[in-house]
């Protein structure tokens, strides 16, 4: 008797699968939380710890850095180790670096913990993620899976500055990092028997030169972006990401040299993964710019508190849970790349609202914006996920989902850099032209540098100067925002262009995906008993 296997439905997932995503949800959660956790805690740690300024800088953005320069590599070796094994070492190392960043007594010790924070937190995203595409192998079930796994990211963020303010309220700075202990010693229980194990039984050797190449490379690219970003043009951005891009060079020649690479470049041959993972990229891209100015509004213009003005996000993220869940509904019924364009025109109209913010619009026109923008991407980042993990052979998942982390670490990277400059020279050259005569030079310098040095500025001078100055400077600030949200309206728009053109005959190579909406991995009756051997 033969069976017909190309026919058979995939196995779906049951319980144990489903509470083992919740468990990776909280993971995630505070893979996130840890970039945003210590805003708050600026002024407590600069009195404990007496750190200069360059080292504040380094303990704020440490974490991040490594986190991206690290994914690649992880993703990878997740592969070949095993994707549950490397979450579990990645969980152990992250809850003993939390207690030893608690217990820092230094900067340089707080800046070191922060690192080895980044390492194992770079585990978490890419095994995650693979290991969803071996627990849901059910296309609809894997698309909710994602939904849940992207969602966990968004509530991380948006509670990431709120909880540290709250434990800052009754603890000490270290506490926040204290957070992270129950959860991990939790993902070390139930990890082992929830989650299934999966690795390339084919895998050679982890490659230590393609590794150091792809961090170097990546830290390089992105320290030079955030410099741009913060100083403008100069010297060291531009070396700094020439250099990046060099070392990346030869890291894809070394690649092309391997007989087993860190990167299968094959992957990048797909037209579903390449298409996928540009829209993913610059969809970050566009959300990272179209929202930077947005808290400097609700804080420098408004006169909003730093957890005030995080309570107003709130619904964006809100929101953003509520598209994310909402996708797999929709996938239900339509295609996923009219889902994705539909979204990306919503969001373009979100970021018109944008362009119409003034000094009087309070905080209904901000609240209507991110809703619209978020409502609109939340599918946008559920679905190329799920093209991009799905469209990867299953033995290199956790290289494809590296690679899809990397891409919006450098997309939001690239975002805030792109944007931010233009603001910051908008501002700059709109303030020059309504400073008041009479303020001295020094401060002059001062609130021409950025519009939280003018409110400082005029504060401090007679109101028959401060008040003016202040109109100029928000008037100038408010231009370069509304600049901001118009090429974000543009940008967004081409987005959901491309996504009805070039993704969608892509994408349908993928398993059908225009015939059946739901249905965007490739091989999945293959991939089901080839994913259910490796269960413990």
């Amino acid at each position: 008797m033969v069976i017909d296997t190309e026919n058979l439905a995939p196995p779906r997932a049951g319980r144990r699968e489903w509470i083992g995503l919740g468990v990776i949800a909280l993971a995630c959660m505070l893979y996130v939380m840890d970039l945003t956790v210590l805003h708050l805690a600026i002024p407590a740690i600069s009195t404990d710890l007496q750190p200069s300024s360059a080292q504040l800088l380094w303990i704020i953005d440490i974490y991040g850095f490594v986190v991206a320069g690290s994914l690649i590599t992880m993703g990878t070796l997740g592969d070949r180790i095993g994707r549950r094994r490397l979450l579990m070492i990645g969980a152990a190392a992250f809850g003993a670096a939390s207690v030893l960043a608690a217990l820092s007594t230094s900067a340089e010790m707080l800046i070191a913990t922060r690192a080895l924070l980044g390492i194992a937190g770079a585990t978490i995203a890419p095994s995650t993620l693979s290991l969803i595409r071996n627990m849901f192998l059910d296309p609809e079930q894997r698309t909710r899976a994602i939904a849940v796994w992207i969602t966990s990211f968004s509530v991380g963020a948006a509670i990431g500055p709120l909880l540290g303010g709250l434990v800052l309220e009754f603890f000490w700075w270290g506490a926040a990092f204290l957070i992270n202990v129950p959860v991990m010693l939790l993902l070390l229980i139930l990890g082992p028997r929830l989650l299934p194990e999966f690795k390339d039984p084919t895998a050679g050797r982890l490659d230590i030169r393609s590794a150091a190449l792809s961090l170097v490379a990546i830290l390089a690219v992105i320290f030079g972006l955030k410099q741009f970003a913060q100083d403008g043009i100069g010297w060291l951005p531009v070396l700094s990401i020439a250099l990046g891009l060099a070392i990346g060079a030869l890291f894809v020649r070394r690649q092309r040299l391997l007989d087993d690479p860190l990167i299968d470049l094959d992957l990048f041959r797909v037209p579903a993964f390449t298409s996928s993972l540009f829209l993913y990229g610059f969809g970050i891209l566009m959300v990272f710019g179209g929202f930077l100015l947005v808290p400097q509004y609700l804080q420098l213009v408004l006169g909003l508190s730093p957890l005030e003005a995080g309570l107003w996000t709130l619904p964006w993220a809100l929101t953003f849970v509520v598209g994310s869940q909402a996708t797999p509904k929709l996938a239900q019924r339509f295609a996923p790349t009219t889902i994705m364009a539909a979204g990306l025109a919503l969001a373009a109209l979100g970021f018109v609202v944008f362009t119409q913010v003034d000094a009087a619009s309070g905080f209904a026109m901000i609240v209507t914006g991110s809703v619209a923008f978020s409502l609109g991407t939340a599918p946008v980042f559920t679905l190329t996920n799920d093209l991009i993990i799905g469209s990867a052979p299953p033995e290199r998942a956790g290289a494809a989902a590296g690679i899809s982390e990397t891409t919006a670490e450098l997309g939001g990277a690239l975002g805030i850099a792109f944007f931010g400059s233009i603001g910051v020279a908008i501002y700059r050259n709109g303030v020059a032209e309504g400073i008041p005569a009479g303020i001295p030079q020094a401060r002059v310098a001062v609130a021409q540098d950025t519009l939280g040095g003018a409110v400082e500025v005029a504060g401090q001078l007679p109101a028959g100067l401060g008040a003016p100055l202040l109109e100029a400077a928000n008037d100038a600030f408010l231009t370069g925002m509304h600049i901001v949200a118009a090429i974000s309206v543009v940008g967004t728009l081409a987005l959901a262009a491309f996504t009805a053109t070039v993704l969608r005959r892509r994408a349908g190579s993928v398993a059908g995906a225009e015939e059946e909406p739901a249905s965007i991995g490739p091989g999945d009756a293959d991939e089901g008993v080839e994913a259910a051997s490796s269960a413990p």
